[in-house]
C-alpha cells in the first residue's frame, strides 16, 4: 500500500481519536479510513485489468503462533476471505503456517489489517475480565471467535460499498475474475485440499468479542510494510 495511502489513514484515525471529537465524528472518521482501504483495493483491480503486470497473483506464508493459534488463524481467514484471498491452514510446531494466496496487493491489505487487528485483540482481551467460574481459555476463543466474524462481516460491507461505488462499469466482473484466479492459483498448489470441520465452541465471550469488533480500527494505523504480525495474546 503506498505511503500516501497510509499518511491519510492515519490522519483520519488520529482525528478519530482526538478527545475533542464527538462520538459521531469518531465513527465518521473511522468509516473515512475503512472506505479508503477498500477503495485502494478495487483502485488497484482495475488498474491490474489494463495491465497486469502491476499486480501479479503470489503467495505467502503467515506464522501463527500459540497461545490461541487456531483462533489467530481465524482471525487471518476472517480477514483474507473479504479481500479476495484464500489461505490454507498447515501445522508448524506448536502453531500453523498459513498459507495465503492472491493479488500482491490483497495480500499486503490482508497482512496489514491482520497484524493490526491482533493488537486490538490482545488489548480487547486484557481489558475483558473472566466470568467468575469459566475457564479463562474457553472464554478467551469464544471472544476471538465473535471478535472475527463481525471483523469479517465489516471487511466484507466495506468492499461490496467500494466496488458498487467505484462508477467504473464492469468492476464486478474484474473482482469475479481475480477470485477465480486466486482459486485457481491454490487449486494447483493444493489439489486434494479438503476442509476443516466446523468448530464448537462453548466459552460465553462471543458476544463480548464481536462488539470489540465493532469498534476495532480497520484503517491499519501503526502499521509498516514488512512488519511481522504481533502475537501478544495473554494466556
Amino acid at each position: 500500500m503506498s505511503e500516501a495511502m497510509l499518511s491519510k489513514v492515519r490522519k483520519l484515525l488520529a482525528q478519530a481519536e482526538d478527545p475533542a471529537c464527538t462520538p459521531a465524528e469518531s465513527a465518521a472518521f473511522m468509516a473515512k479510513a475503512t472506505e479508503l482501504i477498500a477503495r485502494y483495493g478495487v483502485d488497484r483491480a482495475l488498474l491490474a485489468a489494463r495491465d497486469p503486470t502491476t499486480d501479479p497473483v503470489g503467495d505467502r506464508l503467515v506464522e501463527v503462533a500459540a497461545p490461541y493459534a487456531r483462533d489467530k488463524a481465524g482471525l487471518l481467514a476472517a480477514v483474507a476471505d473479504p479481500l479476495r484471498c484464500r489461505c490454507v491452514r498447515r501445522r508448524h510446531g506448536s502453531g500453523f503456517a498459513m498459507h495465503l494466496f492472491g493479488f500482491a496487493s490483497d495480500l499486503e491489505r490482508a497482512e496489514l489489517l491482520y497484524t493490526s487487528l491482533l493488537v486490538q485483540a490482545a488489548h480487547g482481551l486484557a481489558g475483558t475480565p473472566v466470568p467468575p467460574g469459566e475457564q479463562p481459555g474457553t472464554f478467551r476463543r469464544s471472544w476471538l471467535a465473535g471478535f472475527a466474524q463481525v471483523i469479517g462481516a465489516r471487511l466484507r460491507a466495506a468492499e461490496t460499498e467500494a466496488a458498487a461505488g467505484s462508477g467504473e462499469p464492469g468492476v464486478a466482473l474484474v473482482l469475479a475474475d481475480r477470485s477465480d484466479r486466486v482459486q485457481r492459483r491454490l487449486a494447483e498448489v493444493y489439489p486434494r485440499l479438503r476442509t476443516a470441520p466446523r468448530r464448537r465452541l462453548a466459552g460465553t465471550g462471543f458476544a463480548s468479542g464481536a462488539e470489540a469488533g465493532q469498534r476495532a480500527d480497520l484503517g491499519g494505523r501503526e502499521v509498516h510494510p514488512g512488519s511481522r504480525p504481533d502475537r501478544r495474546l495473554s494466556r
